[in-house]
């Protein structure tokens, strides 16, 4: 990014290269939505781009990007766009075995179902935490920096985080 910030601005494309797809997962599982989530990424690199003259190169390039997706992720939010219901946990169901018997297959995609809409009903800031660290697989001491708060408030918050997605998964498989 420092070369991107000197001038060199081709080298945005290999920013774009290397954190598109984190990038995308991030606002996918913080939105739901798809679509959204690839203009959202389009969006950020753009807003990376104008303000190239702000990174200082001080901290992580990850931290700053992250820094700009969450302000573009509240201008989402902030313009009323909350179509999505569901919450998609990519990969989960491609790890259930293929021996699996067809009962517990259905069981098991329920689970998943159950989850997805536990998720969804998080506050935006208990899912952001969520996803920061057990999508993006982000260390503590990163999501402190992007959320601006300490390494104990991070691990707090996780916790809290997932106390309240289990009580909502508990509630929503009793229904």
């Amino acid at each position: 990014m420092l070369k991107v910030k000197s001038g060199d601005l081709d080298k945005m494309a290999l920013l774009f290269h290397r954190y598109h797809r984190p990038l995308y997962g991030f606002l996918y599982h913080m939105t739901g939505l798809r679509e959204s989530a690839e203009d959202m990424v389009q969006t950020v690199f753009y807003r990376m781009l104008k303000s190239r003259h702000t990174f200082t190169g001080d901290g992580e390039f990850k931290t700053w990007m992250y820094h700009i997706a969450r302000n573009v992720l509240s201008d989402h939010y902030r313009s009323g766009k909350r179509e999505a219901t569901t919450f998609d946990i990519a990969g989960l169901e491609e790890r259930i075995s293929g021996d699996t018997q067809l009962f517990e297959l259905v069981e098991k995609r329920m689970a998943v179902q159950i989850l997805q809409k536990a998720v969804a009903a998080l506050s935006p800031e208990s899912r952001e935490i969520l996803v920061l660290s057990r999508f993006q697989e982000l260390k503590g001491a990163e999501i402190a920096e992007i959320l601006n708060i300490s390494v104990g408030a991070v691990k707090v918050r996780i916790h809290r985080a997932i106390s309240q997605l289990k009580t909502l998964y508990l509630e929503l498989e009793i229904e």
